[in-house]
């Protein structure tokens, strides 16, 4: 067999090992079609109250983060804090403190969303914190039901013996202003997820006729 053939033999061969390779690797990994859409999962979160004992990984509560910092913010000053409770004791003061968050007792995790006084405008402006606070919060929940996580937004502020009492519990200083707090695990129910579509809170280009 000549130089040339022997060539073109194992140029064949490694093309076939590629193909093999490749089919192997596309069968291994999921496809993004096994993955919800962000829109499918904006559509299907809902409110999840009762829990597991199972702990949440480390690595799911980073995401939870990483994706509540990835939230818009006013002139980009991210004037949000976070957090991460895990202490039963702590758990529970919580839960006894908020008359809305009781579940934060049998949550084996928590999450305290907080705007950052130091960090938000001057002025006016000032309260823009509260908007970025809350879209942050969103992005959490959405990351949580996106990992297979439940988790439910209960507010505290601006209710001031709310707001008192957390940041006593939780040793906040006064520029750091508790907005919610999110008990998060793995879900021991499953809600109905609720129809939230109503044409007529839309309107277009202005509020009723002439």
């Amino acid at each position: 067999m000549n130089t040339s053939k022997v060539l073109n033999l194992l140029l064949a061969i490694v093309l076939v090992i590629l193909c093999i390779k490749i089919a192997f690797d596309t069968n291994e990994s999921p496809s993004s079609s096994d993955s919800p859409s962000i829109l499918d999962v904006i559509a299907t979160r809902t409110s999840v109250r009762a829990y597991q004992q199972q702990a949440v990984e480390e690595e799911k509560v980073e995401r939870l983060l990483r994706a509540a910092m990835a939230a818009p913010s006013a002139v980009n000053k991210q004037p949000w804090a976070f957090i991460v409770v895990r202490e039963k004791e702590t758990l529970e003061k919580l839960a006894a403190t908020l008359p809305y968050a009781k579940m934060t007792a049998e949550a084996p995790l928590a999450i305290v969303v907080c705007g950052d006084l130091t960090k938000a405008l001057e002025g006016e402006a000032a309260d823009y914190w509260i908007q970025d606070a809350s879209a942050a919060t969103e992005n959490l929940l959405l990351a949580a039901h996106g990992l297979g996580l439940g988790a439910v937004w209960t507010g505290l502020y601006p209710i001031p013996d709310r707001v008192e009492s957390v940041q006593q519990i939780l040793r906040l200083p006064q520029y750091i202003v508790p907005l919610n707090v999110i008990p998060i695990g793995y879900p021991a129910e499953t809600p109905a997820i609720k129809d939230k579509w109503k044409p007529g809170n839309i309107h277009y280009e202005y509020w009723g006729e002439d």
